[in-house]
């Protein structure tokens, strides 16, 4: 398993922006999909959005927030952001990074918590 280290999170008024980072302990060069997940307590963690291995880097977002969110990867920075925009209460969970190598093995970060109040 790879470390990953998310940062990037904190309270912001509804309607405001984040980006939350998350950074590996190794090249995740573009072989692995690293994908955002997020938890309310007493829930199931849900994908939030996730970028494919490849060149082409595709992408998938959860239907709530198409639109809102935005993932992307710097390969040479073993990096993955997840710019949220545009930002509602029910976006409020603790956000996990994710990693899964080509091998299918799985890496998690330790969370970071996003908060949206007035």
């Amino acid at each position: 398993q790879i470390q990953l280290v998310e940062s990037g999170g904190g309270l912001v008024q509804p309607g405001g922006s984040l980006r939350l980072s998350c950074t590996a302990s190794e090249n995740i060069n573009s072989l692995y999909i690293m994908g955002w997940y997020r938890q309310i307590p007493g829930k199931q963690r849900e994908r939030v959005a996730r970028i494919s291995s490849g060149g082409s880097g595709g992408t998938m977002y959860l239907d709530s927030v198409k639109g809102r969110f935005a993932i992307s990867r710097d390969n040479a920075k073993n990096t993955v952001y997840l710019q949220m925009n545009n930002l509602k209460p029910e976006d409020t969970a603790v956000y996990y990074c994710n990693a899964l190598s080509p091998s299918g093995l799985e890496s998690w970060g330790q969370g970071t918590q996003v908060t949206v109040s007035s």
